[in-house]
């Protein structure tokens, strides 16, 4: 409590913005002596955003102030500032690597920088921008898998990195709604790996993991192995397409078709304990009717199962799936779903468990839920991250120059 009173300061709260398919989510942080205090909590339904991008930005926008209005509420601060996420299919992971040689035969932050530099000299569209350059280890003469070359002897420097990068006008977008709801933006995050700072163990993420973050509009994977991310992907589908199975089967609205989804859907027939029956809402003023809970599941069993085997073939294709040692880390809203785990399992052919976030204190209790996975991992992003902020409101007629010098410079920042 006291520390609570304390901490007036605004560089004593972090503030995570979910752009999320169904919800925009605000999450506000404060940073004790103990770590990261979850202190308050907006949530708004999301109309603007499809499959993880903007659409109608000034619906976003409202969404944006409401929520935050709620979190400032809990919280008892003024947010002006936000990390906020990135998603969608326009999202691309590739790996890269570069070699220059060592000056004065011993390793100094030039020269990993400048074997930074080396891996990041790629070909990349003009429609697209770098977000992340995410170092996974380098190479000292024939030395492999080190992680921090600093000071090592030797005339060869290899950096091996992960680059992400994305479409210009999505996250143009994403900033001009921050700034018309009155918030800078701090920092643009790839959502999956915001995620993962929230729901991996280091263990998991030294020992091979995979992600796979289950949205409303999209399905975002990262793979990690050796502490570092070697593959990111993103599948079209999400909840979304659950939801609106469910309202074509049982001709019910969408906002029925969710909330049958959510208090009674189940992704295995084998799974149902009894047959069970539920009520449907009809459209149109007609009549409610009873069914079979099996009928329901029959529905919903088909489109989870084509969700998990595109993200079976995506950790295919990565060429990472014999290294997974401790398997599949569900997350994300639609992960909730009775039998996700189970039937992925059977699927991926690898171990399964959900995954909420962790290593946070406050309101644990309301967060430790597999929704807030990417807003909670966007503080912890920002904990480990801090900077000034870049993207100032009003800044719209400036904003695509912005955008690119911010995403150049982050090439530095990591590091």
């Amino acid at each position: 409590m006291s520390s609570f009173k304390k901490a007036s300061r605004a560089s004593d709260y972090l503030v995570g913005i979910d752009f999320g398919t169904t919800k925009i989510c605000v999450v506000v942080g404060q940073i004790t002596n103990e770590g990261l205090e979850i202190v308050g909590i907006g949530k708004q339904p999301s109309h603007g955003i499809r499959k993880g991008v903007v659409v109608n930005i000034p619906t976003t926008v409202d969404a944006i102030k409401k929520a935050v209005e709620v979190a400032e509420l809990m919280a008892g601060c003024e947010i002006n500032s936000a990390y906020t996420g990135i998603a969608g299919g326009h999202i691309k992971g590739f790996n890269s690597s570069g070699v220059v040689a060592i000056k004065n035969k011993e390793v100094i932050q030039q020269d990993v920088d400048r074997a930074i530099d080396a891996a990041k000299a790629v070909a990349i569209p003009l429609d697209r921008e770098v977000i992340h350059v995410i170092p996974q280890e380098f190479t000292v003469n024939d030395q492999e898998g080190i992680r921090d070359p600093l000071g090592m002897a030797g005339v060869r420097l290899e950096s091996k990195v992960h680059i992400v990068t994305g479409a210009i006008s999505s996250a143009q977008n994403i900033i001009k709604c921050a700034n018309q709801a009155g918030i800078n933006v701090s920092d643009i995050v790839l959502e999956p790996l915001a995620s993962a700072e929230a729901v991996l163990s280091p263990d998991e993420k030294e020992l091979g993991v995979a992600l796979v973050d289950i949205g409303g509009g999209t399905t975002d994977i990262a793979i990690y192995v050796r502490g570092s991310v070697v593959h990111t992907g993103v599948i079209a589908m999400g909840g979304n397409h659950i939801t609106n199975d469910i309202a074509v089967g049982l001709r019910t609205s969408i906002q029925d078709a969710e909330t049958i989804k959510i208090s009674s859907g189940c992704a295995m027939a084998s799974m149902l304990p009894s047959d069970q029956v539920i009520q449907v809402p009809a459209v149109g003023g007609r009549k409610a009717r009873e069914i079979s809970r099996s009928v329901l599941t029959k529905i919903i069993e088909p489109r989870v199962e084509e969700i998990f085997s595109l993200v079976a073939q995506e950790i295919q294709n990565s060429g990472y799936k014999h290294l997974l040692s401790t398997g599949v880390v569900l997350t994300g809203g639609s992960s909730l779903l009775e039998g996700s785990p189970e039937l992925a399992e059977f699927i991926l052919d690898l171990p399964v468990r959900r995954g909420a976030p962790q290593g946070v204190g406050g309101l644990l209790d309301v967060v430790s839920s597999p929704i807030y996975s990417t807003a909670v991992g966007l503080l912890l992003y920002g904990m480990k991250n801090q900077s000034e902020v870049r993207f100032k409101i009003r800044d719209d007629e400036n904003i695509y120059a912005k955008v690119v010098t911010r995403m150049k410079s982050w090439l530095g920042e990591v590091f």
